[in-house]
């Protein structure tokens, strides 16, 4: 039973994003209740109890695990990671079709439980999937989003950090557009310790145009590299979800690059995609524009384009 004034946490999915999802938000103390649903009895309920046996060592709060979606009435924050399993050699948009005809099912019985929950797609290709949800749902654009390229800024400020031999919290970096092949780092407006990230590599001979697009390359092929060393990608997003998850709950408005649909965002439209956002108790709010350069403002309508593409093989 939910108890009122506390906030409850709902993730959808318990396979390793959800678990590991689940996990971070109890290590950081995020929600007082977090609820794990899955149709798999066994599985959801084993999860649940194993990070139930853990609570000694974690900030106060009630975990448990249901394959009853009842379990998932009156949250605050509902996330979706259920979907097809990305395989090796495999791209996001293909798990497209069949993770889109998952969310016809899962979506509208979790929106009749909790009408006024902030909604979070985890689900790959979230750009799309968090597109097709906002349509199945019907609910207005601050209140379902998708994780975006919130971990793949990360993984860009990590690899910079690396190159430069600085703290990664002094490195603000953001990959924009599709969370997937076409995503693009927005260099102009990086810094490091607020010096242009441009201007580094003439003050310090590193980050010159070769290495960022070393860079570059690293982050869009990073998912591969994990999914065929060990089979998915699970710690790192579990992270990058309990961060927004944070921003929602303790109204943080901090900015970050999920996914949202946009309306006349530099010209681009009717889409969800990632663009530095603010986001707070209410959800997804204010899109920033970022100064851009001819060359990333183009890039950014092709990932735009690439997206849309799926969404009309899909009927959208």
């Amino acid at each position: 039973m939910t108890v009122r004034g506390v906030n409850k946490l709902c993730v959808v999915g318990a396979g390793a994003v959800g678990s590991s999802l689940a996990y971070a938000s109890l290590i950081k103390g995020v929600a007082r209740e977090v609820v794990l649903y899955d149709v798999n009895g066994p599985k959801v309920r084993a999860e649940a109890l194993d990070m139930a046996h853990g609570s000694q060592f974690m900030p106060q709060v009630r975990i448990t695990g249901a394959d009853d979606p009842e379990i998932t009435r009156g949250s605050d924050v509902v996330v979706i990671t259920a979907g097809a399993k990305q395989r090796p050699g495999e791209t996001r948009m293909d798990l497209a079709a069949s993770t889109v005809g998952l969310m016809k099912k899962v979506v509208p019985p979790l929106v009749e439980r909790s009408p006024e929950a902030i909604f979070l797609m985890v689900t790959n290709p979230v750009d799309v999937t968090t597109y097709a949800a906002l349509k199945i749902s019907g609910l207005p654009r601050n209140q379902l989003f998708g994780s975006g390229t919130v971990l793949d800024s990360s993984r860009l400020r990590y690899l910079v950090a690396e190159a430069c031999q600085v703290a990664v919290g002094n490195v603000h970096a953001y990959i924009a557009g599709e969370h997937g092949d076409s995503e693009i780092p927005l260099w102009s407006s990086a810094t490091i310790g607020g010096v242009p990230l441009l201007d580094w590599a003439r003050q310090y001979g590193v980050l010159d145009e070769e290495m960022r697009d070393t860079i570059a390359d690293q982050v869009v092929n990073a998912a591969y590299e994990v999914i065929a060393g060990k089979g998915a990608t699970n710690y790192a997003i579990g992270l990058a979800g309990t961060r927004i998850i944070e921003s929602v709950l303790r109204n943080e408005h901090r900015v970050l690059p999920v996914s949202s649909l946009v309306d006349d965002w530099y010209g681009i439209k009717d889409v969800c995609l990632s663009v530095p956002t603010l986001v707070d108790r209410s959800g997804a709010g204010r899109q920033l524009r970022l100064p851009l350069t001819d060359g990333e403002l183009g890039c950014m309508h092709e990932s735009a384009q690439a997206i849309r593409y799926t969404l009309s093989t899909l009927g959208f």
